[in-house]
């Protein structure tokens, strides 16, 4: 073979050849309190007389489909301001029943995206129960091991949400999404969230005896602010800045966006910042160590558009609630909701 011929099979060979490169691909994840999706049929078993087409809202068919409507714009929107494919899951809170979940399933923007859900029947008087949507072709669920896990109660009798445990793969990775509504307000003090948040941190510490390497989201409705003690010292532990989330601590990205004055529900005139996502160590980049080839935290926000919030008037820029006032305001919820986003490499082929 003379040097022409070698040169014309470097070129052929090279030609054929495909260049790896890295690329870095983009994952959302969100949380959000729907405010009471109930059907319009009457549960005997559960406090829902008020959502019947007799009850004190009215809540016929066309109310329920319109509020079906809304609820999966949002979703369908949700975690899009980073990535065009949308939240891989959503953490949600204040559903009915298994019903619900199918008819929001079925609505066109998320049937278009094959979405699922993640449900069983809690015991909340109310009859409220926390589920997760989730986009199969982004998220694949172990059913195996995704369960509910009742609440502790802090005194007999009673009765609220537990806490949905979904274990599943994100990006090839094995993951572990935790869905809570910690109890109410209502009692005065902060004993039940207490409770709560600390049995969520149990769990999280006995899944990460199981497998280190099991990368954790312990998303909900807290009824607590990020500062507040069942979120930080007392419970879960979350702490605001990355570098110092120790073993056993989780990150709270929530804390910082909180102290900016803002939050994702309003009471009495003053933000609440109640929806919030909090994260293990292992998905963090520390200290300068940066591991672009695993799963790794890239940033938060509360999610805002201008249909979701009133845009003139006395309760401008208030959540753009379903009722308000007593009367129907076809709105959606008076939460706003929250997303996370992720990034990781992942190492593809091109000519």
């Amino acid at each position: 073979m003379n040097k022409l011929q070698s040169i014309i099979l470097l070129l052929i060979v090279s030609s054929c050849t495909f260049a790896q490169k890295n690329i870095l691909d983009k994952y959302a994840i969100g949380f959000y309190n729907m405010e009471n999706l109930f059907d319009t049929e009457d549960d005997p078993t559960k406090n829902d007389d008020d959502f019947t087409p007799n009850g004190s809202y009215n809540w016929t068919e066309h109310k329920y489909q319109s509020k079906l409507k809304n609820m999966a714009q949002v979703v369908s929107d949700l975690g899009t301001d980073y990535t065009s494919k949308g939240c891989a899951f959503v953490g949600v809170a204040e559903i009915e029943n298994a019903k619900v979940l199918k008819d929001l399933c079925a609505q066109p923007s998320l049937k278009s995206k094959g979405f699922k859900y993640i449900h069983f029947e809690g015991v909340d008087k109310r009859g409220i129960d926390c589920a997760l949507l989730y986009n199969p072709s982004l998220f694949q669920v172990n059913i195996k091991k995704t369960k509910l896990v009742p609440y502790r109660p802090v005194e007999p009798g009673f009765k609220t949400r537990g806490f949905l445990t979904v274990d599943g793969t994100l990006a090839g990775e094995h993951v572990v999404v935790i869905v809570c509504h910690l109890p109410s307000r209502l009692k005065g003090d902060d004993t039940g969230r207490v409770v709560g948040a600390q049995q969520v941190d149990s769990l999280k510490r006995t899944l990460l005896k199981t497998d280190p390497t099991t990368k954790i989201f312990i998303m909900g409705d807290m009824n607590d602010d990020p500062l507040d003690r069942a979120m930080t010292s007392k419970g879960l532990h979350g702490k605001e800045k990355i570098d110092n989330v120790k073993q056993g601590d989780l990150f709270n990205p929530f804390i910082s966006i909180f102290k900016s004055g803002t939050g994702t529900l309003i009471h009495e005139g003053k933000w609440n910042l109640f929806d919030q996502i909090l994260i293990t160590p292992n998905l963090l980049n520390q200290r300068n160590k940066k591991d672009a080839s695993t799963l790794k935290y890239h940033s938060s926000q509360i999610f805002r558009r201008d249909y979701l919030v009133h845009t003139n008037g006395r309760h401008k820029g208030n959540p753009k609630r379903t009722h308000s006032g007593g009367e129907w305001q076809n709105g959606y919820s008076d939460h706003l909701p929250v997303v996370m986003y992720l990034t990781k490499n992942s190492i593809k082929s091109s000519k």
